[in-house]
């Protein structure tokens, strides 16, 4: 690890103030994946500064659209066991516990789930080619042991994909990300916050230097009633997905009144697809709908190599899960989904 200078930033402004002077100057919370990050030599940093002493960014507030803004800084493990979160957005609850470990979830903060980086092999490796560590300097992946990579929205420039659990549930969601910066604040809509890897897979996001999450905002509406998350992955514990998906799912008499799907671990981003959902309104929420909406949503994938398995893995899983969301109880443990 290179060395480096810490600080404690007091404020928003002052932590904003201290990473736009140098872009080397990075932001610490939780540390779950800057400090493997450092330790690994994939990011070096002047200045850590750390924003856990930053007060009113971990808690949980109420918004006059009925929604509520979740503080960057509460941990994945409070988020989740949130009775607020528990009983209006179990879906994201589920999504969270289905992500890392308990040790993790404890420290890992939802600003900093947000901006974890790829687990792809080769980003890890300093010896391999890899553009989203060296850009230009090719990706291995493509030619690679590539099991665990996209098949979609994938580039000539890289085939990784996002790791995280809570991001899947946060797009099915329509979050908003709260964000501050030199310029002030601005909010972006989630699906406009990760970034494809097109020609520029260096770039996960769309933070401008400077800027910081403050919160997350979610709408009043959290499918409640019906929801899933599914994460279908090598080993029950600690493992990234091969595929997950969060559906949610507002139904009446059986019939289709708004469908939520998004995908993970299939693509540099989580991965939704509009047309397929607005294709299921109106109609019986069974397997055959799920499969031709789950067509779309897979139109245009590619695997490589090792992971080709995975597009009709996704197909599978999405119709699975959407039946489960029919009966939330089914994701019980030892629960048999109603298919």
């Amino acid at each position: 690890m290179n060395n480096f200078s810490y600080t404690k930033a007091q404020s928003v402004d002052e932590a904003v103030s201290l990473t736009s002077v140098n872009d080397d100057n990075k932001i610490i919370a939780g540390g779950t994946n800057i400090v493997d990050l450092m330790k690994y030599f994939i990011t070096e940093a002047d200045t850590l500064v750390d924003i856990n002493t930053i007060k009113g960014l971990n808690d949980i507030i109420q918004i006059d659209n009925g929604g509520i803004l979740i503080g960057a800084l509460m941990t994945n493990a409070d988020t989740a066991y949130h009775p607020t979160i528990e009983e209006r957005y179990p879906l994201l609850s589920k999504a969270i516990l289905a992500g890392a470990s308990a040790q993790i979830r404890n420290m890992a903060t939802n600003g900093g789930n947000l901006l974890q980086r790829t687990r792809c092999y080769y980003f890890y490796d300093r010896n391999t080619p890899c553009n989203k560590r060296t850009p230009g300097s090719g990706c291995s992946a493509i030619k690679g042991y590539n099991r665990i990579h996209a098949i979609l929205g994938h580039s000539e420039n890289c085939i990784a994909v996002f790791p995280s659990d809570m991001c899947v549930a946060l797009a099915a969601l329509d979050a908003v990300v709260h964000i501050s910066g030199t310029n002030g604040n601005r909010t972006l809509k989630f699906s406009d916050f990760h970034r494809l890897p097109g020609d520029t897979p260096e770039i996960d996001n769309n933070l401008k230097q400077g800027e910081i999450i403050i919160g997350i905002e979610l709408p009043e509406k959290g499918f409640s009633k019906n929801y899933s998350y599914l994460k279908l992955r090598d080993r029950s514990s600690y493992s990234f997905a091969l595929v997950s998906v969060a559906t949610g799912l507002e139904l009446e008499n059986g019939i289709i009144k708004e469908a939520r799907i998004a995908l993970g671990g299939v693509s540099h981003k989580p991965w939704r697809v509009r047309k397929a959902e607005d294709s299921l309104i109106g109609k019986e929420a069974n397997p055959e709908n799920v499969a031709a909406a789950a067509d779309i949503i897979l139109k245009g994938a590619g695997g490589f190599e090792h992971n080709s398995f995975k597009i009709d893995l996704a197909k599978k899983a999405i119709v699975r899960n959407c039946m489960m969301a029919l009966d939330p109880a089914s994701q019980r443990p030892g629960a048999k989904p109603s298919l």
